[in-house]
């Protein structure tokens, strides 16, 4: 006995038929879909590669960027250590200037003064350095053109009080040897002691037993 279906098969194959088309349909939209999920269909394609030129053109800017603040931090490094340069040559500057201005004071007592004539001291000047100690200095010249060598010493004499008692001493040493020709500069230090007062300084130029010149500064 044989069992036979109802459907013919001519219906039989038209059912077949779109069954497949609809599978492959499926396949087809499942397809596109991961694709389209993927990123790999053409108009995220384009995307991406705009996104990256974009991403190289803003990599491109940041790197010129700190190029610059880069060089700019150079500038300003520089620009402090200079001015820090200049302002310690300005004070350095005004430091030699009134060096010059006190050179020039003491070359300026170095003019002849009207009148005078041989050995003069023109400038003497004393001042206290600490409680025991005196500092001096004098100016011993020759006011006239060519004028001949000098050979004598110098006799300094200190006088004040100490401990409310008249006092006087004199250059440690004794006279200090003399010899000049146009002009000469003579300081020195003078240790005191520490209840002294120095009051008076008394400078004497001798040439042998003959008194050339005296002079007395006040303090």
């Amino acid at each position: 006995m044989a069992v036979r279906s109802a459907l013919p098969w001519p219906l039989r194959w038209a059912m077949g038929a779109v069954m497949l088309g609809f599978c492959a349909a499926l396949a087809l939209w499942t397809f596109e879909l991961g694709k389209s999920i993927a990123g790999l269909d053409n108009s995220t394609k384009d995307e991406l590669k705009l996104l990256r030129a974009e991403l190289s053109e803003l990599r491109a800017e940041r790197d010129k960027a700190q190029t610059i603040a880069n060089t700019a931090g150079s500038l300003v490094t520089a620009e402090k250590a200079a001015q820090e340069k200049m302002a310690f040559r300005i004070k350095q500057l005004e430091a030699d200037n009134l060096a010059l201005q006190n050179d020039l004071g003491f070359f300026e007592k170095l003019l002849p003064a009207s009148g005078s004539d041989g050995v003069t001291i023109r400038s003497l000047q004393a001042e206290a350095l600490s409680e025991t100690q005196l500092k001096w200095q004098l100016l011993v010249i020759q006011p006239v053109k060519n004028a001949p060598g000098f050979n004598g010493k110098l006799e300094l004499t200190f006088s004040g009080t100490l401990d409310g008692k008249s006092w006087m001493v004199n250059l440690p040493g004794g006279a200090q040897a003399l010899q000049f020709q146009q002009y000469r500069r003579v300081e020195g230090v003078l240790d005191v002691p520490p209840q002294a007062v120095v009051q008076t300084v008394t400078a004497k130029v001798m040439e042998g037993a003959a008194v050339r010149s005296v002079q007395t500064y006040k303090l």
